[in-house]
């Protein structure tokens, strides 16, 4: 039994040990904000916070989150009230919107560990999360309004 906490509810999954969180959000809690892309780790859709860190959920067994807490981007702020959230929408980030998810939990956990980040230290954290629509110099600005509270 791994005993753990999603946006601040307990949960108990006694299911196979080896299952991605990825799918246990998804199917039995029905969190879909958070994304399937390549399953490999590699696109970062699939980003949620694993005690404040960004993780990639496809590739998270559920065995390692004994104790631990997840946030996925219905946990950052319901409301869409989370300064990351509001810069995104402020600088018209999302075309098709589906890599916005992970895009967003990576930019608050950067913002999280490095409150006034340079574009290196942005290109670096973002690196691991690949937008198809190319709206890369939009998620930068998002991120550096919402270090300097202009949202």
């Amino acid at each position: 039994m791994v005993n753990f906490i999603v946006n601040g509810t307990g949960q108990s999954f006694d299911g196979d040990p080896e299952m991605p969180l990825l799918w246990y959000l998804r199917d039995d809690l029905r969190l879909t904000g958070t994304r399937f892309g390549c399953g490999a780790g590699l696109c970062g859709a699939c980003t949620v916070h694993v005690d404040g860190q960004a993780v990639r959920s496809c590739q998270t067994q559920m065995r390692t989150l004994q104790n631990k807490r997840v946030t996925t981007i219905e946990g950052l702020s319901p409301n869409g009230s989370h300064p990351v959230q509001r810069a995104w929408f402020t600088n018209n980030v999302p075309q098709c919107g589906y890599c916005q998810s992970g895009q967003i939990m990576q930019a608050a956990a950067l913002l999280t560990h490095t409150p006034s980040p340079t574009d290196q230290d942005i290109d670096r954290a973002m690196s691991g999360n690949i937008c198809r629509c190319g709206t890369y110099q939009r998620i930068r600005a998002a991120i550096k309004a919402a270090a300097k509270g202009r949202t």
